[in-house]
């Protein structure tokens, strides 16, 4: 039980997925301008890394390694990843319509966040159990949720303070994000 708790803390924290190891840049710097819009993007990536880490696994033991199909990992993974995100797709518009219109073109992006896809090929490699798997997965999606409302939050605050012309936008996000991954290296003595 320990083991798995230092493997959700490690993969939220310390090996930050969007601060440490650069992975799912794209939604993070995309959806980041509002706290609500955010949050439901990490939820949403909460839900599919979670899911995808647990369908992920077991497919790879039960049916990809026994069968000597380890080359297959890739296609697989990117088809489940995919499935999963339609899903999502059609319960936010069918439940949420205001969040499914904020999230926009971000939504069917998750398919391609490399960051779904890469921790289901890390668990693969680091050979995890299904549960270990699971617990990454869902630690690495807090991670991923931590930073993005954090960034929204930051970048809800810039809005109203007097930044030089020549920062204004992707400019200062790229420096608060910056700064924020400098900030997450603190946690490196944590475990």
């Amino acid at each position: 039980m320990q083991s798995l708790i230092l493997i959700m803390i490690s993969a939220a924290l310390v090996n930050n997925v969007v601060l440490s190891q650069f992975l799912g840049i794209c939604p993070f710097l995309g959806v980041s301008k509002k706290i609500n819009t955010a949050a439901g993007m990490g939820a949403a990536v909460i839900f599919v890394m979670t899911l995808a880490s647990f369908i992920t696994s077991v497919l790879y033991k039960l049916l990809l390694s026994p069968f000597d199909l380890t080359y297959l990992n890739t296609i697989v993974f990117i088809l489940v990843i995919a499935a999963l995100v339609q899903f999502v797709e059609m319960v936010l518009k069918k439940m949420v319509e205001s969040l499914y219109q904020a999230l926009g073109v971000y939504l069917p992006l998750i398919t391609t966040n490399c960051a779904v896809l890469g921790i289901a090929i890390i668990n693969v490699q680091k050979e995890y159990s299904i549960l270990t798997s699971v617990v990454n997965g869902f630690g690495t999606a807090l991670g991923f949720t931590i930073a993005i409302v954090i960034l929204a939050g930051i970048r809800e605050r810039c809005e109203d303070n007097d930044i030089p012309e020549s920062f204004k936008g992707t400019p200062i996000v790229l420096i608060i994000s910056g700064l924020m991954a400098i900030a997450f290296c603190g946690f490196a003595g944590l475990i």
